[in-house]
């Protein structure tokens, strides 16, 4: 069985937009959706941009079967025991549809610019390898477990491909996420996750019924051609036997990153045309 998210950076969309695309989402057969964790859009310190734990939090109000989470929130951002507390209260409030996905950072500019965070990557993998442990020590029995615990599984995903990344998958996460611009190392990575289940991010330029396939390729190659493989361009027959591709190399959960940015009338016609064509596609 593979899983179907969708991922939508809260960036530029009005709050009503991101609501109406969860909620399409969840009308064509998504599991889920994925939002970014940024103080300013990367690249884009101009562009207006949701903060990450709210708009999950909203979303989750405006659903009914969506689970929602985060590509990922970033730890420097939040104190491992408000984390922590915030992941058990929107797991209650969503009736246990929230994931907690966790990464070390991946835009140092903002950390300069708003004064949080460390600059040297291996410092900022080391403060997360100890929040993990206390985060587990918090939902857990025990002097340091917070009240109350969780009443209900709260998945946790880690984004990342190096090596101390990859030792920090293997003993805490649920789920191990490789990101668009990296699925050329899945085969490499995929043996070194242990016990994790495997998920990828993967830009989608989605040819529908109707549509100039040359145009198409031509602006989702201009928007996110620097993806590399992390874009695929197709109608819903190429899209298909791609993602049966990737699920051939364990993969069992898809983050779909829309070029068109999830315009409705493509969310519709993926879930008919590509969710559809999986085994056990959400009703």
């Amino acid at each position: 069985m593979v899983e179907w998210y969708l991922f939508l950076p809260q960036v530029r969309l009005p709050v009503a937009d991101i609501v109406d695309r969860a909620r399409r989402a969840e009308a064509s057969g998504f599991d889920g959706i994925a939002f970014i964790d940024h103080l300013e859009a990367p690249g884009q310190p101009a562009e207006s941009i949701w903060e990450a734990m709210s708009i999950a939090t909203w979303v989750a109000a405006k659903t009914q079967r969506l689970n929602v989470g985060h590509l990922v929130l970033c730890d420097a951002f939040r104190h491992p025991a408000v984390l922590a507390k915030q992941a058990v209260t929107l797991a209650a409030a969503s009736d246990g549809r929230f994931e907690l996905g966790l990464g070390s950072g991946s835009w140092p500019a903002e950390f300069t610019r708003f004064g949080v965070g460390q600059q040297d990557p291996v410092a900022r993998v080391e403060q997360l390898e100890r929040h993990l442990a206390l985060i587990t020590q918090y939902w857990a029995d025990g002097e340091a477990a917070q009240v109350p615990k969780p009443a209900h599984p709260i998945p946790l995903i880690l984004g990342g491909s190096g090596p101390r990344m990859m030792e920090l998958v293997r003993r805490y996460a649920d789920w191990w996420n490789l990101q668009s611009n990296r699925l050329d190392k899945l085969s490499r990575l995929a043996p070194a996750t242990g016990s994790a289940r495997i998920s990828v991010q993967q830009m989608v330029g989605f040819v529908r019924s109707g549509t100039d396939p040359v145009a198409v390729r031509e602006v989702s190659t201009r928007r996110f051609g620097h993806l590399g493989p992390g874009l695929v361009c197709g109608d819903a027959g190429q899209l298909i036997a791609h993602f049966a591709g990737l699920a051939a190399q364990r993969v069992e959960r898809f983050y779909v990153w829309f070029a068109d940015f999830a315009v409705p009338d493509s969310l519709a016609e993926f879930g008919e045309s590509v969710i559809k064509a999986f085994p056990n596609a959400a009703p």
